[in-house]
């Protein structure tokens, strides 16, 4: 008896092996950039009123209330490189992010509550001001509990700005792909836009419900979207590609280290191409460390294979034998660490914010004479944010376009040309604000305004427009092309290492700009002020900046140096490579014609 023929083909197609969709692509690209978004939107937009916040609520100066966001800041880019270890060695990315983003709510709870309960912090201010309050300052356990929700937050920003852009390049990185350096350039570029959309909205939506709803729903804001951060990016965990971690790259490193010195006394291969002499796994790819930085190479010669490498094939002591790879990556940690150092300056001036807030709040934020709008105060980065997002649009979209066409091949700018010109309009972006300064505060002066810190200067404080607008173009040149550089250099598995390099500029810089503040404080006094007062009108915040800018000058320099040092790049040498290739194709043309 024979089958219906509904009933065979219900069979046939159960017996079909079932088409699965390949993971990654661009499909997984809104949870993990709209995680990322969510987390920026809720951290920037908190950090930049916060100032006020310190000085309003919690009774401290400009000067230690400025200290202790540097160090919150300095944190929150330290923690991105412990997360990349985590991230890379134990954990892997996607719960890194997940743990990260858990952390991150946690601590917006916990500063929401400060601003809830009044026991958490000191009585009112008499007078609402930013100078100074007069009231009783904050006990121990109340800045305890205020640090303790900046701590949770810095955890979580440590373990999803590292991550998030390596996981988003998993997710798109194929090999195969003869575009695939050309996808990942244009993802980075893309994705630090998006993120700066992110930043745009918090400078602008979350800074105006604090300055006009109170810090109750201002901070209750951020702690919600970074709920909804947290459920979308884990809503969609099975489309994701998740790589595994490795081994604690970290101790590979300091592996590295150990056995070059224990072999400093060995003598080297006259030629690299000896590669018996040295120790690879048999699915490497290098079989022979390079010649730069040689004597990290003695970490893998191989003194006496019997008793160096196990039947297995194995190091039997890896703290006195590594592999060609372990050695690699060392090497192209340390080689960029000078072109690392030069975005550590551009960092400091990025860091300024605060002093800039209270030029903003000092002068006339109306759009025009007859407009009662007032921009506030805090809202004045998103011309940074605007202009970062203008040049990635531009450069993407129009110029590169527009030089492949009119050269009638494809044109890119080279990495290093981008990064220098980042630095020396940081430089300019200084010298403005100097400039602008010292104009400001002679008519502050002049208008009789020199002991009222909180009275309206009768200029406009679009003035300040261009100094954001330079900063925004620095940080789009330098930002993006030390995020570029560090991924194209380092191998694959330093990935998330390369996304928290330029977060540990930003820690360092910070921490830098917090001892530059303190020195021009405490060496400028003259007369029992200096150059860094609460009262904007009294010091001399000018000279400050113009300190600022010529250090970044002097950093443009260093930064020539750098680059001339350094050598061409991977994308320089695989380019010649590929010219070299033509070239030869082309004469054997000619010789067949």
């Amino acid at each position: 008896m024979e089958n219906p023929p509904d009933q065979t083909e219900s069979k046939e197609m159960m017996l079909q092996p079932r088409i699965t969709r390949p993971k990654g692509g661009l499909l997984t690209m809104p949870f993990i950039i709209a995680n990322e978004g969510f987390e920026k939107v809720a951290s920037y937009g908190l950090l930049q009123n916060m100032i006020l916040y310190l000085m309003s609520d919690y009774g401290l100066g400009l000067v230690k209330g400025q200290n202790v966001l540097f160090m919150w800041v300095a944190a929150t880019n330290f923690m991105p490189l412990v997360g990349a270890f985590l991230s890379d060695s134990y954990l892997g990315r996607f719960l890194t992010i997940s743990i990260a983003s858990l952390s991150s709510f946690l601590g917006m709870m916990v500063l929401w509550l400060t601003a809830m309960l009044p026991q958490v912090k000191p009585s009112p201010c008499v007078a609402s001001t930013v100078t100074k309050c007069s009231s009783t300052e904050a006990t121990s356990s109340q800045l305890a509990l205020l640090y303790f929700a900046f701590a949770l937050i810095s955890i979580g920003s440590g373990g999803i700005r590292p991550c998030s852009l390596a996981f988003g390049a998993d997710q798109l990185d194929n090999k195969e792909n003869p575009k695939n350096e050309r996808v990942l350039e244009s993802f980075f570029g893309w994705y630090y836009a998006s993120s700066s959309v992110a930043v745009l909205i918090a400078f602008t939506v979350i800074v105006y419900i604090q300055d006009h709803l109170g810090w109750r729903i201002g901070f209750g804001v951020p702690a919600i979207l970074m709920l909804l951060a947290s459920i979308v990016f884990v809503f969609a965990s099975p489309l994701y590609v998740k790589r595994k971690a490795t081994k604690s790259l970290f101790t590979g490193l300091a592996q590295v280290a150990v056995a070059a010195y224990v072999n400093r006394n060995l003598v080297l291969p006259v030629h690299n191409d000896s590669y018996g002499c040295y120790y690879h796994l048999n699915d490497s790819e290098l079989k022979a460390p390079s010649d730069k930085l040689r004597f990290l190479n003695k970490a893998c010669v191989i003194r006496n294979r019997e008793e160096d490498i196990g039947a297995d094939g194995l190091a039997l002591n890896p703290w006195r034998l590594c592999t060609t790879d372990q050695v690699e990556e060392l090497k192209a940690l340390v080689k960029v660490i000078p072109v690392w150092s030069t975005g550590i300056m551009m960092s400091i001036n990025v860091s300024q914010n605060s002093f800039q807030l209270l030029q903003a709040n000092s002068m006339d934020r109306r759009l025009s004479d007859h407009s009662t709008f007032k921009i506030p105060p805090g809202s004045f980065g998103m011309f940074t944010i605007i202009a970062l997002i203008a040049w990635v649009v531009l450069y993407d979209r129009a110029i590169l376009p527009l030089a492949s066409k009119i050269r009638g091949k494809p044109v890119r700018i080279n990495v290093k040309i981008r990064m220098g010109l980042g630095l020396f309009i940081s430089f300019l972006a200084m010298a403005v604000s100097a400039t602008l300064e010292h104009y400001r505060r002679r008519t502050a002066i002049s208008q009789g305004l020199a002991n009222n810190a909180n009275a309206t200067v009768n200029i406009s404080a679009m003035w300040l427009v261009p100094q954001y607008v330079l900063h925004g173009l620095a940080e789009a040149l330098t930002g993006i092309g030390q995020t570029e550089f560090f991924y194209t250099e380092f191998p694959k598995s330093m990935s998330s290492i390369a996304a928290a390099l330029f977060g540990l500029g930003m820690a360092v810089a910070n921490i830098l700009a917090s001892v530059i503040l303190n020195v021009v404080k405490n060496s400028s006094k003259k007369g029992g002020e200096s150059w860094i007062e609460d009262n904007i009108n009294k010091g001399h915040y000018d000279y400050y900046y113009w300190v600022l800018a010529i250090l970044s000058f002097v950093n443009v320099i260093y930064y020539i140096v750098c680059s001339w040092s350094y050598g061409p790049t991977m994308d320089q040498l695989r380019n010649d490579k590929v010219n070299g290739v033509r070239g030869e194709e082309q004469e054997e043309a000619v010789k067949l014609n």
